[in-house]
């Protein structure tokens, strides 16, 4: 990373208090070690260790690349192991900091270039992740499965692309039929000779369910991947758009979970 300019004062005490609070001293102690910095500051409280470190860094180097180089030590991700939740919160507050020099610390532990904040209410919006828009959202496994490296880098607008892509390839799994988007559901979920079926078919309520179920699909494929494909990224809603696209293909699987295959047809024509 080339020279950050340095942190304020203030943004360096809401740093030092922060991170304060993310570890025992012994840990902050060795994260400075690994860091190259070195306490002379005489105090005992972790946040005053800290800020005297961080304070004398930025004189010394004239930049807070080294404050940064703690950051990323101290607030690793293989640290929280099992503690995810932990993690986003603590990495949520020290965005909300960041944010003020265009700066963001991601969930892969790497740092990020992002527009200078103005305000805090702006810093605060910046931060808000996609499991925080998924809270009361059951999010079902299958659509993370084909996501989760573009959801690392916050990159929702490819992340529900390749969300939209892997719904497609389980209906190939289970069906043995290597076609795609809309042909892929004409031929998997027909009628009158359906490959998968929802339900038994037996009644006009469940021949009208399943064709609806498939009508979701194809609409799915339709709105949430072919446009993604064509348009350009920055007519995209971001989170806002990604967190509603995640509901919709987590009840599509969720559906699909309930498909039973019908022995029908010829499961591996085209």
């Amino acid at each position: 990373m080339s020279a950050v300019s340095p942190f304020s004062d203030e943004q360096i005490e809401a740093l030092a208090r922060l991170l304060g609070e993310c570890g025992a001293g012994s840990e902050i102690s060795r994260a400075l070690d690994n860091c190259g910095l070195v306490d002379k500051s005489g105090q005992s409280t972790k946040w005053r260790r800290l800020h005297w470190v961080f304070r004398e860094s930025q004189r010394q180097y004239q930049c807070a690349n080294h404050v940064l180089h703690f950051i990323g030590s101290f607030l690793k991700p293989v640290r929280f192991a099992g503690q995810s939740d932990v993690f986003e919160a603590h990495r949520r507050d020290l965005n909300v900091i960041l944010s003020f020099s265009g700066l963001e610390y991601g969930p892969d532990g790497n740092f990020r270039q992002r527009g200078v904040a103005k305000t805090l209410d702006e810093a605060e919006r910046r931060v808000q992740t996609i499991q925080a828009k998924f809270r009361g959202r059951r999010i079902h496994p299958e659509v993370l499965k084909y996501c989760r490296a573009e959801l690392l880098q916050d990159n929702y607008f490819h992340a529900v692309f390749e969300a939209t892509k892997g719904l497609a390839q389980r209906i190939r799994n289970m069906s043995g039929v290597q076609a795609d988007g809309a042909a892929l559901v004409d031929k998997v979920f027909a009628i009158n000779q359906p490959l998968l079926a929802l339900n038994s078919l037996q009644t006009e309520t469940e021949k009208s369910e399943h064709k609806g179920f498939a009508m979701l699909l194809k609409g799915c494929f339709g709105t949430a991947r072919n446009p993604l494909a064509h348009e350009p990224k920055i007519l995209w809603k971001g989170e806002d758009d990604a967190a509603d696209y995640f509901s919709l293909l987590s009840l599509l699987h969720r559906k699909l979970d309930d498909c039973v295959p019908t022995g029908l047809g010829d499961a591996h024509g085209p």
